[in-house]
Parts: structure tokens; C-alpha cells; sequence
């Protein structure tokens, strides 16, 4: 059945027919792209965090029969993960950028009648923005 596409199809060999075609998109450039550390880094906690998924999967399938024991060996594990999760948060292994963009240093942006800096912090985000007046200097 397989080989009947093989014998029985047409066989035209052309220049476009051998060019990668994907999703009605033609190709462009390079398909060898390097890819940050942090896509592999947030791949692994995914897989991590997923298996934890598999485990507390299972014990709710079996909670009647592990009881209380099962109860309290299942809780250490999800407080472990939850450490976990924390302390990679707390280290910044989440953020996108790094610790040196994390600042946008504005100077004379806004004419500002004050003699010294005004820090304003945008709300809901760790962007600061510092404020000088031309005045100052």
C-alpha cells in the first residue's frame, strides 16, 4: 500500500519543488538560528514542573488507599516545589533581561524644575526612570 504512492504518483522534478515550504510560508534566510540559554532554561523548569504534575497525579488516583501518610508525603513535595519555584523567581531566573538593562537612565527627557534627581517608578513593572534637570549641571 505505501509503495503504490511511489509507482503510481507523478515525478516532476523541478527548482521550486525542492525548496522547504512550511505552512504556506516561504523560507527566508538561515534556518540555523541560535536560540538564548533562557528558551532551554524555562524548557527544563517546564519539564520539572510537568513530572509534578505526573506525580500528584497518581497519588490522587490512590489517595483512599495511601491515607494520611500518602497525605503528608505529597504535601513535603509540593512545599519543596514551591521552594523551589520561589527561589527561582527571587534569582531572577524568569526575567528576560538582564540586571544591566533593567534601568533606562533618562537625562533631561522632561523639563523638571527641581535641583535634585526625581526617581519615578512606573507602576507594575522594575523599570525606573531618572529624571535630571538641565539645570543642574
Amino acid at each position: 500500500m505505501l509503495s503504490c504512492g511511489y509507482f503510481l504518483g507523478g515525478r516532476s522534478s523541478s527548482r521550486s519543488k525542492n525548496v522547504p515550504f512550511e505552512s504556506g510560508i516561504k523560507s527566508i534566510g538561515n534556518a540555523r538560528i541560535q536560540f538564548s540559554v533562557k528558551f532551554y532554561l524555562i524548557a527544563m523548569f517546564f519539564v520539572i514542573f510537568d513530572v509534578e504534575g505526573i506525580y500528584v497525579y497518581a497519588w490522587a488516583i490512590s489517595v483512599r488507599d495511601v491515607g494520611w501518610v500518602g497525605f503528608s508525603e505529597i504535601f513535603v513535595f509540593i512545599f519543596i516545589l514551591l521552594v523551589s519555584l520561589v527561589y527561582l523567581i527571587r534569582i531572577g531566573m524568569f526575567d528576560w533581561m538582564d540586571q544591566s538593562s533593567r534601568y533606562v537612565h533618562c537625562v533631561d527627557c522632561f523639563d523638571i524644575d527641581t535641583s535634585r534627581y526625581l526617581k519615578k517608578t512606573i507602576q507594575g513593572s522594575r523599570y525606573e526612570i531618572y529624571f535630571n534637570n538641565s539645570s543642574n549641571r
